[in-house]
């Protein structure tokens, strides 16, 4: 899981924030979303590598709205067989690296801490 933080952290992050930085002109509010959304959660990223369960709902956020995303924009591309040469396609074997951090998870601990709220 540190890995991965800190792999989101060293990839993401600096894009992210060279496209906020250099960007000229007025916004798409869709895109400045994204895009904002990405480099905020993938500087934060960095604090998972120090406190790495206390951020898995960074964790978690990025599989649901990936895990979201390839079902609702996709899937239905490429059921369809319109996915290739789509607009979607590259973002669609970017998000597919979800299963990485699916595999890594700590299932256990994110049930009984988020799911299940143990009293203390």
């Amino acid at each position: 899981m540190r890995l991965f933080f800190a792999l989101m952290f060293v990839f993401l992050a600096p894009e992210s924030w060279k496209v906020i930085l250099s960007h000229e002109g007025a916004w798409d509010p869709t895109r400045a979303v994204a895009w904002c959304t990405w480099t905020a959660y993938s500087t934060l990223a960095i604090l998972g590598v120090f406190h790495t369960l206390r951020m898995l709902p960074i964790m978690l956020f990025m599989i649901f709205y990936k895990g979201l995303w390839l079902i609702v924009v996709a899937y239905p591309l490429w059921s369809a067989g319109t996915l290739k040469g789509s607009p979607a396609e590259e973002m669609t074997y970017v998000f597919s690296g979800i299963i990485i951090p699916i595999l890594f998870m700590p299932w256990k601990y994110v049930f009984q801490k988020y799911i299940l709220i143990e009293k203390k």
